[in-house]
């Protein structure tokens, strides 16, 4: 047994899949499949029940997963640790966060992290599905990190820290009949036409929840992709938003009302995968964006 067959092991057990564990690591499929065979053939037991539509652990699979972590966080551990001591600190971060987030400055805090931390290689992505989508790639080892915002039940399997709390606003265009209110209410806006972002994105997500509860689902009737660009849209009459109030800038012809009635709000949290220790590189980071003495928030 060696450190790259459990590494393929982790990677098909947490994807359900050699070929996605194939592309996950940057090898090929039959790579990945003879590895995990040379495991099995080591340890005497299938790890996992193959069939033409599906790979699922075995029960000896779901035994060896969380040993199989362990141990190979503890190499990581272990490897960091004595270079760490030799050169500085060493690691790879995959951080996952939001288009466009204007409420941390992204390359104000890397280049911070790589000013102090040089030898640290640092990947950033967003994902097409936002908050839901990078939380996902934490939980399945695909990130190490992320910004993201969800409602709390959403959150299980993540260690959280909480950023920031913001409370949502109603984008309405100027000429509206609800436009000239000091306030506004879900049940006011349920029969309109929305411009939000797509399924997955946290925000959305907690705005359809707001209006079933009321039970008056709402109907969206366009998705764009990055929040800054939904003013655009409600400022040709294309529709109204619910939004949370990031910064959004003064758009002539947008009347931005608060909300009342609800105490909805959004939050940015950063996460970590629940039940795995950080590495020294991720809690380095992790540490820098709590520092509340540095401008990124």
């Amino acid at each position: 047994m060696d450190s790259r067959q459990l590494e393929y092991f982790v990677a098909v057990a947490e994807e359900l899949s050699f070929t996605r564990a194939a592309q996950r690591l940057f090898t090929v499929q039959s790579t990945v499949s003879a590895a995990v065979r040379a495991l099995e053939a080591d340890l005497k037991t299938t790890l996992f029940d193959r069939s033409t539509r599906r790979v699922v652990l075995s029960t000896a699979g779901q035994a060896l997963l969380p040993e199989a972590k362990a141990a190979l966080e503890a190499l990581d551990r272990a490897r960091a640790a004595v270079e760490e001591a030799s050169t500085g600190l060493r690691g790879n971060i995959r951080i996952g966060t939001l288009a466009r987030l204007s409420m941390v400055d992204m390359a104000e805090l890397l280049g911070a992290f790589h000013h102090k931390y040089p030898l640290v290689e640092v990947q950033v992505a967003t994902s097409p599905t936002g908050s839901t989508g990078l939380a996902d790639d934490i939980r399945h080892g695909r990130l190490d990190i992320a910004l993201l915002g969800l409602p709390k039940p959403e959150l299980t399997g993540l260690e959280v820290r909480d950023l920031a709390t913001v409370p949502f606003v109603a984008l309405l265009p100027s000429g509206h009949g609800l436009a000239r209110q000091s306030a506004v209410r879900l049940e006011e806006l349920a029969g309109e036409r929305f411009v939000d972002m797509p399924a997955g994105f946290g925000n959305r997500k907690m705005v359809d929840r707001a209006f079933d509860t009321i039970g008056m689902p709402r109907r969206i009737h366009i998705e764009v992709p990055e929040l800054t660009t939904i003013p655009d849209y409600v400022r040709v009459g294309l529709g109204v938003a619910v939004v949370p109030d990031l910064e959004l800038a003064e758009e002539p012809g947008v009347a931005k009302l608060p909300l009342k009635g609800t105490e909805l709000t959004w939050t940015l949290s950063v996460v970590t995968a629940a039940g795995r220790r950080p590495s020294r590189a991720v809690t380095a980071l992790l540490d820098l964006i709590g520092d509340n003495t540095r401008p990124y928030f």
